[in-house]
């Protein structure tokens, strides 16, 4: 997701000084959209609001398609020229005028033809796409099995459009055929489909507000039932797609929260103790609920997750604090429990909300404001460094290889108030800190021990070999065994035998 650094940089001048420590200030400015509409910025959006982006894209698109036709009319032309000039030099003899003329008209036809395959968006999918999502489709029988979430959502909007009369009718008829075009929409890019949604929208409510009359409130209501039933049924295909870098994203922040895990609340300037029960609470409440934004379908749910998360963070800072929080406590807090709790596939869903939630929901509202925040807080994470938490380099560097931990400093530093039990706690941590860098340092120095007797074997086998090789081993015949005396007597055969030895009593 590209970040705006203008609208979402950290204003580090304007921070505040809290006991010698900077906190993380954001004036509210900062989350405007940057074109001073008054509505809040996106970063999806390079900060604009999805109105004024809308018009910067559409800006941007026409200009690219005008340059892109004059291009493709400049080569096209020069092409026909350089035809026509060879041919008017080779073939004055072999080709009549009315031939030339048929293979000029031929040959202007297949570039015409080729210049609209170019700027049509199914061109730069090409075949493979299609067979590969004909390959990937599933089957009738299971298309005709719907999910019971689908259909009970269908059934609620059924009724919900009862209530309008004849413009529910029309509304219906307006969802369907844009599911069927989106069915047959289905080799676009994602940002191709997104535009398809917004516009749908934003037809819809105009014809809400100025065909049938229909009164703001109402509108709204009504708007939020039609991103219902619509995104219900899209979701499997619009939801962090193959075709996007959404999961490689999530990948990327969810190991950046990991290597973060030492981030304490005192480095944020968090102003929560969740030593109270009642705040520890909240906290936990928060947590699930962002993590709980993963579950939901429908782009409104989600919004609400990050709503609830928001008002938890709220009550848990009023309660530590005895007194309304403000949105330089908000920030801080927020990015502590996005960190505390490492949602699942954090930037799928905030893509997600972007490139398909009402526009209007986040450009205004409670909803917008902590949306805008919770994007706020993803770029704070994956900008942070040693100067944003107060450390030195090195401390940040040694935290975040895990050579040490900021709890192990912290507890070298108790008050005379501290219980037994965290004391003993930090102890045990001190303790398990101190075996995991033995462990490290065992491992490290058997994996050399274990080299040195690779590299000791096989030099001692080389040594042999070069002996083996100079000095080669040369096996003798062996000597014959030594002839009895009279073995070779034969003739003498009635010699006495040899003489025994005698053993005489004395």
């Amino acid at each position: 997701m590209a970040l705006s650094l203008t609208i979402f940089s950290l204003n580090r001048e304007k921070m505040n000084l809290k006991s010698e420590r900077r906190g993380i200030h954001v004036d509210q400015s900062e989350l405007l959209c940057k074109k001073g509409c008054g509505y809040y910025g996106n970063p999806a959006w390079q900060g604009f609001c999805s109105k004024c982006w809308r018009e910067e894209y559409h800006k941007a698109r026409q200009k690219q398609i005008q340059e892109d036709w004059e291009l493709a009319e400049r080569l096209q032309r020069e092409e026909e020229e350089a035809y026509a000039s060879s041919q008017s030099t080779q073939g004055a003899q072999s080709l009549t005028f009315s031939k030339f003329e048929e293979k000029k008209t031929n040959e202007k036809t297949r570039k015409v033809t080729t210049v609209k395959k170019f700027f049509t968006a199914s061109s730069r999918t090409g075949a493979k796409k299609a067979e590969i999502q004909e390959a990937k489709a599933p089957s009738p029988s299971i298309n005709r099995q719907a999910s019971i979430e689908t259909d009970r959502v269908s059934k609620e909007f059924i009724e919900f459009l009862k209530t309008y009369h004849k413009p529910g009718q029309d509304i219906y008829k307006q969802c369907k055929l844009f599911l069927d075009t989106m069915n047959h929409k289905r080799d676009l890019s994602i940002e191709e489909q997104s535009e398809c949604a917004q516009d749908f929208y934003q037809n819809v409510a105009e014809k809400l507000q100025t065909r049938w009359k229909v009164p703001p409130e109402k509108v709204e209501k009504a708007m939020d039932q039609i991103e219902k039933y619509i995104m219900t049924r899209q979701y499997k295909y619009v939801f962090c797609p193959e075709t996007t870098d959404d999961e490689k994203k999530d990948l990327a922040v969810q190991k950046r929260i990991r290597a973060l895990h030492w981030v304490t609340p005192q480095m944020l300037c968090v102003p929560v103790n969740e030593e109270i029960p009642e705040v520890s609470d909240m906290v936990v409440k928060a947590i699930t609920d962002i993590i709980e934004m993963d579950s939901k379908r429908v782009p409104r749910d989600k919004l609400a997750c990050i709503t609830k998360c928001s008002k938890h963070i709220f009550n848990a800072i009023k309660i530590t604090k005895n007194e309304p929080a403000s949105a330089d406590d908000f920030l801080p807090t927020l990015i502590y429990i996005v960190l505390k709790g490492n949602p699942p596939r954090l930037q799928s869903n905030i893509q997600y909300i972007t490139r398909f939630c009402n526009p209007s929901r986040l450009m205004t509202g409670e909803d917008g404001y902590y949306f805008t925040n919770l994007c706020c807080a993803v770029a704070f994470i994956e900008k942070l460094d040693a100067q944003s938490l107060n450390l030195s380099q090195e401390d940040f560097d040694r935290f975040m290889t895990g050579q040490t931990s900021p709890k192990k400093q912290e507890s070298e530093n108790f008050s005379p108030d501290v219980c037994l039990g965290v004391k003993q706690m930090y102890k045990n941590l001190d303790l398990l800190s101190q075996l995991n860098e033995r462990q490290e340092r065992i491992v490290s120095e058997a994996k050399k021990l274990e080299k040195d007797l690779i590299d000791w074997t096989d030099g001692i086998t080389k040594e042999v070999q070069d002996i083996v090789e100079k000095y080669p081993l040369e096996i003798k015949p062996k000597n014959q065994a030594l002839a009895a005396i009279d073995s070779e007597n034969v003739e003498n055969d009635k010699l006495p035998p040899p003489l025994q030895p005698q053993v005489y009593a004395g």
